[in-house]
This record gives C-alpha cells, structure tokens and sequence, in this order.
C-alpha cells in the first residue's frame, strides 16, 4: 500500500512531488513514458518566475525532476491505464502492473489539439503554438496566424496583435463560436485580418522555423500560400483523464471538478492539480501552484485520517 501515488510529471505533478516528499510522506511519482509534459515542447520559456534569461522548456522540467528526486520522491516511467475505488483506498492499473495507494493526485494534464496535417509535427515548438500567453513575445514585429473560431481564438488574436506586425485567424467555417464581443473587439482592432473559411493545408519552414503556410478555401479550392514565422492553434485543449473516468466527477468536456478553493474532488482519498482542472489558464506558474495545493490537501487528509 503506497502512502501517496502522484500521477502525471509536469509542473503540478513535480511540484506536488517535492512538497509531499518534503513532509516525508515518501511519495510515488508515475511519470509517463515521456516526463515533463507539455513544456518539454517548448524551445523557450522566460515567463516562468526566478529565470531571468529565457530557459528551455525541457531543461526547465528536468530541474523540476531533479528537485523532486533529491527531495526523496520516488520516480517511475509508467502510466495510470485505469483507476478505481477500493475498501482501503484507490487501485490503479498502470503499465509495470497493479497497486495501491491510500491517495492519489492526478497531475496527468491537458494536450493541446493539433493540426491534422503531416508537416506540423517537425514544426511544433518552431513556430507552431498551441499557447499564446507563452509563446506571444517572441514574435515581436512578425506576421502570425490563429487557427480557430471559438473564444481562446479571439483573445489569442487580441493578445498576440499587441506584439505582433501583423496577426490573421484563419476559421474552418463561415461563423464562428466565439461570443459576439470577442468578435467585435477582433475587428475593431487594425493589425487583425481574417481568412474565413480557410484551413492550413500544409506548414512551410527551414531549419530556423515557420517561413509560411499553404492555405485552402473551402468552397472553392482555391489554395494560396502566405507568409509567416508563427502559426498559433486555438482549437481546444483535451485533458488526459480517460483513465481516471470512473473514479471522479469530470465536466462534459473531462476536465476534473474540485471543491471551490481546494485540490479535492468526489473521490475520497484523490485529488487533481494543474491542466486536469484547469480549461482556462493553462500556465506552468498556476498549475506549480495547484500541485503544491494538492500537497498541502493530500498532508491534511492523512493527518486526519491517523
């Protein structure tokens, strides 16, 4: 029976990992097959507070690992495959087999949809985002798309013309999702164009990123190419939870519900911190914050369990 299982190993799950391990509570970080989650994507983040010059996503991860580690928690490559309720705790099915644990916090984040297009993957984190807020100031007097239709496509567009020479969202359809005032504030602002209904048909680059793109229009066929170094993709966020569908109450859309003000959700004993609850912000500053949230819950609970 293991004390503390946390899966998932982004800044929530590291976080959660270091804090619960500081208060000895010896915890058991699941990690995936691949660590650090969607940040190790990133050639540079310099958002993240305490780093003064800009820091790669990766590294940035791996000193989270590394802080953990030397803390005294205890690192694993495998991944929660189910996750149920028992008499004394929580079982989790994962690769290297079955276990459990008296708590879990799940840390196992949110993905960020892609493009469904052969050449975006050589170009993501070269030019092509799924992050504005992150990834906006390095394109500073460049000319940039927003793939998308809904709200995060909007405020994404807004945001980025703030550096931006130049910011055109390209929209599938011929109406948009996005709430009537994020549209008008769109238009009312001069550096935004408007491609609809267009969709990227390929990404053009060269070994120093996105140069362009290769766009069609939908009801003609017509396809043009245009020029720019940043493509930024607004089309949703899927939190990874599939594994955790029976054990806790999610929204439609799967992210975890937790009590207003704290990590715990329905499930006694599990706790959920970072993108997995979070359909809104989704920064590595917030989601560092919730998983040292979840410590400090998951501490209280077998506190007032003993």
């Amino acid at each position: 029976m293991e004390k503390v299982v946390i899966a998932g190993s982004g800044p929530a799950g590291f976080t959660a990992a270091l804090y619960t391990a500081r208060a000895n509570l010896d915890p058991l970080v699941l990690m995936g097959p691949v660590p650090g989650g969607q940040l190790v994507v990133s050639y540079e983040v310099e958002n993240y507070p305490g780093f003064v010059d800009p820091i790669s996503g990766a590294e940035l991860m791996d000193r989270f690992r590394d802080q953990a580690a030397r803390l005294g928690a205890r690192l694993q490559h495998a991944s929660v495959r189910y996750a149920r309720s028992s008499e004394n705790g929580i079982v989790l099915e994962t690769d290297d087999g079955e276990m459990e644990t008296e708590t879990l916090i799940i840390a196992t984040g949110a993905e960020a949809r892609r493009l469904p297009i052969s050449s975006e993957p050589a170009y993501y984190g070269k030019g092509v985002s799924g992050c504005a807020t992150c990834d906006g100031a390095f394109f500073r007097d460049q000319d940039v798309l927003v793939v998308g239709g809904g709200n995060t496509a909007m405020e994404d567009a807004l945001f980025l013309s703030r550096f931006a020479n130049k910011v055109t969202i390209v929209h599938r359809r011929d109406y948009f999702r996005a709430a009537a005032v994020e549209i008008d504030k769109c238009r009312r602002q001069e550096k935004i164009d408007w491609l609809v209904p267009w969709v990227v048909e390929e990404i053009l680059g060269d070994t120093s990123g996105v140069t362009g793109a290769v766009l069609r229009q939908r009801e003609t066929g017509e396809t043009k190419e245009v020029s720019c170094q940043g493509i930024f993709v607004a089309i949703g966020h899927d939190p990874k939870t599939e594994a955790f569908k029976d054990l806790v109450k999610m929204d439609e859309e799967g992210f975890i519900e937790a009590d207003p003000g704290s990590t715990r959700t329905s499930a006694p004993g599990v706790f959920a911190c970072g993108d997995v609850r979070d359909p809104r912000y989704k920064q590595a500053v917030l989601a560092a914050g919730h998983g040292c949230m979840a410590a400090l819950d998951v501490e209280q609970y077998l506190g007032q369990r003993e």
